[in-house]
């Protein structure tokens, strides 16, 4: 059995499961795991500016497909910092691996007052994590970390953490390493999907609802053979964007939360297939029974009592429907043309609202279909969860319910370094874009050549707006003052353009040209205030 301290043996059970890019930040308590990392060549190190990036970084690569992302942060203020970042992977399902520092061993819960001491970490990050441990021997550290991969392999993705003392990380011992996870997410029982296909099949009018899980399970290949099948129109949520092409002619785009007069429109459809959604938006069904496929069972009926559960991985769960409905169900007269129509009246051009609409046309005709949009908390990133179309699976990346400012340039430099040869584009408002504007540092000193656009309004726009409008003109607390973006851009060494009089064909002519650029790019887009996204 070799000997290696705790550091080597985090650093080569890491490479063991896979990991070959990290987002961390260097401190005290992780020197020997810092010492460690430096010997595995195959692991890259990218050091970003703030630890809520390293987590938001460690997003983006997950969910744009580049594996597990992994996070690397110092204890208390570290793991908190990074905590927004947990969070928004948790509401998005999103399989990220956090490791954090602890403490001396012999401290922990002493509240002595150490350096970066916080009673009770492990409590502090359990809501926004499937899984925690705290490890104190380096022999235990494979098996941890086995154990973490397990976790993020099987079942619902989600964040998880382990947090490790400086003494564990820096302690010679005998460590055996442990085999790397090889997980399949099983498909759901012959007889559950039996069930399914005799309400799909005897339902006159199905649609089918998509979420994030359609996304996260790769399901939109047999997605499509379900639902031509079936000929069913197929809605996608958010999160659910681009796991079926908008340019499929069943597609028909993706409702409000709230308010849509879709949802009345709804009750003609008896039968609801949803894939990979918790369905949590309101007033969004209409009685329906529901046939509700997840690989999370607690998931099941959850908001709509209605429902039949099919339990499993969404894509091998209806590659297996598909085999079942060939044999039994009829295929159905195409309605392409009905689909066509309800599409354009309750998803078309009559909901377009100026200027919001051009600036979404101008980066889609920019961007090329498999193109990532990091649509921010902001009133364009708003706009585009309806209208901006998706035609690749992965390439639409939102904060989901957590729905946190900040996010998008983070997450975008992860999906980035995830798909090099992908055009990546982030849509910002200033005020969100400031809390991670740091993260310039890291996409210049790392080449990371995402294409961030900052529609600058000095405000909290969507809250200054709803300020006047709910409360007779009154508005506090929602300007702002920010500084001049191309000379921000230049001192960070990120090429700065920008769009004046919004002018949409000078937007997309900028977006194209930083997507084809060799570097960092900020576009800046003076506006005024803005019409209400939705």
């Amino acid at each position: 059995m070799p000997q290696m301290t705790g550091g080597q043996a985090l650093a080569k059970q890491l490479h063991l499961e896979g990991v070959r890019v990290i987002f961390g930040l260097p401190g005290v308590q992780l020197y020997h795991a810092l010492d460690a990392l430096h010997d595995e060549k195959d692991i890259k190190f990218i050091t970003t500016r703030h630890e809520q990036a390293t987590a938001y970084m460690a997003d983006g690569y997950a969910r744009a497909g580049g594996g597990i992302g992994t996070a690397l942060v110092v204890p208390g203020p570290g793991l908190q910092n990074a905590s927004a970042a947990i969070g928004t992977a948790y509401a998005a399902s999103s399989p990220i691996f956090v490791i954090s520092g602890q403490i001396e061993r012999d401290m922990i819960g002493g509240d002595r007052g150490m350096l970066h001491e916080i009673n009770d970490q492990l409590d502090t990050i359990r809501p926004v994590t499937k899984w925690a441990q705290r490890i104190l021997d380096p022999r235990d550290v494979p098996e941890a970390v086995h154990e973490a991969f397990y976790q993020l392999k099987s079942g619902r993705p989600r964040p998880v953490e382990i947090e490790i003392p400086p003494e564990t990380l820096a302690e010679v011992a005998d460590v055996e390493l442990t085999e790397p996870v090889s997980f399949q997410r099983p498909a759901a029982g012959a007889e559950s999907i039996q069930e399914a296909v005799r309400v799909l099949a005897g339902a006159a009018n199905p649609l089918i609802l998509v979420g994030g899980g359609g996304n996260q399970s790769d399901a939109g290949e047999a997605l499509i053979k379900v639902a031509e099948r079936l000929q069913a129109p197929i809605m996608a949520t958010a999160e659910g964007k681009g796991t079926v092409s908008d340019h499929h002619y069943l597609s028909l785009g993706t409702p409000r939360t709230r308010d849509d007069p879709f949802h009345d429109y709804m009750a003609r459809y008896d039968v609801i297939l949803a894939v990979g959604t918790r369905m949590a938006s309101p007033n969004i069904m209409r009685g329906q029974k529901i046939v509700q496929i997840d690989i999370d069972e607690a998931e099941i009926g959850r908001n709509y009592p209605n429902t039949i559960g099919v339990v499993g991985d969404a894509r091998l769960t209806l590659e297996e429907m598909h085999r079942v409905m060939s044999n039994t169900v009829p295929q159905r007269e195409s309605r392409r043309e009905d689909v066509a129509s309800v599409r354009k009246q309750y998803f078309g051009e009559a909901l377009a609202a100026e200027p919001l609409e051009s600036f979404t046309k101008a980066v889609r005709k920019a961007m090329p279909d498999d193109g990532i949009l990091v649509a921010g908390m902001t009133q364009m990133g708003y706009y585009s969860r309806l209208h901006f179309p998706v035609y690749s699976s992965r390439s639409y990346l939102t904060s989901s319910y957590f729905g946190n400012l900040g996010f998008a340039y983070p997450v975008a430099l992860g999906a980035k370094v995830a798909c090099p040869d992908k055009a990546v584009v982030a849509l910002s408002g200033d005020g969100g874009f400031m809390y991670n504007v740091q993260e310039l540092a890291t996409a210049a000193m790392y080449g990371i050549n995402v294409v961030l656009v900052v529609f600058n309004d000095n405000a909290f726009g969507n809250v200054l707006r709803d300020q006047k409008t709910r409360f007779e003109g009154r508005v506090y607390g929602s300007h702002l003052k920010n500084p001049d973006f191309m000379k921000l851009a230049e001192a960070f060494g990120v090429r700065g353009v920008k769009v004046e009089d919004q002018d949409a064909e000078r937007l997309q002519e900028a977006v194209s040209e930083a997507i084809d650029f060799d570097g960092p790019s900020l576009i800046e887009v003076p506006v005024g205030e803005m019409p209400y996204p939705y």
